[in-house]
């Protein structure tokens, strides 16, 4: 009824079926004046009468056990009490336009021009697949791409890198500096990573790794606890290092100057000093990676200058030589320069820590194969000797 008394409504459509009694409610309607509209009705199942008996029909499995449930007696009672009933369900839409039709040729109705829909989107994954959009993406990766049939590695295609047998500083190469490094380049990096892969296990990285495996954690545990010591006292000197020295020799400072203004500062020169190697004892891997420069890196300006500041720091001390993060550091800003990267080039590279995954990389290897001995060893849980610690507390009172 909420149809008969909206008025923006001006006719009335129904679809009855087979079987129950309800559309005699309409009938019963019409008939009262309940419904004055007009009214355009159909009862479905006229066909039912060449079926079987007590079939079911329709969606709801209607069916007709009494004559009054059948279509044509709904049909019949509809039209005798003034509903416009086609003459089968064929002519149903015909007679849905007609009645519209003279409603408005009366007057009665003014049509509402039609509202042409919205268009629906394309789906995002068929318009992504036809190049019709993009979308902002999350990160940005410039080293490697999986995307494609075979995994790339700063545009060079994995299966070129093992069938030509890149080496491993081919890879950092690629995946660090986005490009293959040539021979002497690579020979100083793998270099690197073979020095600093171990320096035994009274070191801080390697002992947190041990006692780490001995407390009963896995690898990457024991890996994770070596790699956090890496610090300015301990392999993470090596971009430190790389850029006071670079810094200072940029900044045209002698080296006395360059040592004159770290004291007045109060700051220690990073990639200066060993707690056991001196001038006497010198450090094997800084006298390979000297060595290994002299003979193969185009030039060295930066460890000259770093040697000339060793001249006046081992001059007070003999133990302030430099060490093997300085040599690292200092090594590297001259392989860039040999290069030829540009001074913005560098300046990225050194001024974000990242020459420290040299060390981090080579060390790496040993954190593993310390955790893989104390596995072989079954070694148990390790607590250290009150005879190595000296305890000054406040007497008890």
């Amino acid at each position: 009824m909420r149809f008969e008394a909206n008025p923006e409504i001006k006719m009335l459509v129904c679809l009855g079926e087979v079987g129950g009694e309800e559309e005699y409610r309409i009938v019963e309607a019409v008939k009262s004046g309940r419904i004055k509209k007009p009214l355009v009705m159909w009862v479905t199942g006229t066909s039912i009468k060449f079926m079987p008996k007590g079939i079911q029909f329709g969606h709801a499995g209607a069916k007709a056990d009494a004559n009054l449930e059948t279509a044509e007696a709904k049909n019949s009672a509809l039209k005798n009490v003034g509903v416009i009933v086609p003459n089968s369900f064929n002519d149903f839409g015909e007679i849905i336009k007609k009645t519209f039709n003279n409603l408005v040729s009366q007057g009665k109705h003014h049509p509402i021009p039609n509202v042409d829909p919205p268009p629906v989107p394309m789906m995002y994954s068929e318009a992504k697949a036809r190049k019709l959009v993009r979308k902002p993406t999350s990160f940005t990766c410039t080293i490697s791409d999986d995307s494609g049939d075979e995994l790339v590695y700063a545009g060079h295609k994995i299966s070129k890198v093992i069938s030509e047998n890149y080496s491993i500083a081919d890879v950092i190469g690629l995946l660090w500096f986005k490009e293959k490094l040539p021979s002497w380049a690579g020979g100083f990096i793998e270099m690197v990573v073979k020095l600093c892969a171990d320096h035994g296990p009274c070191v801080s990285g390697a002992h947190n790794a041990i006692v780490t495996a001995r407390a009963g954690r896995d690898l990457m545990s024991s890996v994770a606890a070596g790699i956090l010591t890496i610090g300015p006292r301990f392999g993470g000197a090596v971009a430190g290092a790389a850029v006071m020295f670079k810094d200072a020799f940029d900044s045209k400072m002698t080296p006395s100057e360059f040592v004159q203004s770290t004291k007045k500062s109060n700051i220690k020169i990073q990639g200066i000093g060993h707690l056991i190697k001196s001038l006497r004892n010198p450090d094997k891997r800084v006298v390979l990676l000297k060595d290994y420069a002299s003979k193969f890196f185009p030039k060295t300006p930066l460890l000259n200058y770093a040697l000339e500041v060793e001249k006046i720091t081992t001059s007070k001390k003999d133990t302030l030589i430099l060490n093997v993060d300085g040599a690292i550091g200092i090594l590297c800003v001259d392989m860039m320069h040999g290069l030829e990267w540009s001074e913005d080039r560098i300046r990225t590279a050194i001024d974000t820590g990242g020459l420290n995954g040299l060390f981090l990389l080579g060390r790496t290897i040993g954190f593993i194969g310390h955790f893989m001995d104390q596995q072989r060893h079954k070694s148990g849980l390790y607590r250290h000797p009150m005879d190595d610690i000296l305890y000054e507390l406040p007497s008890p009172k």
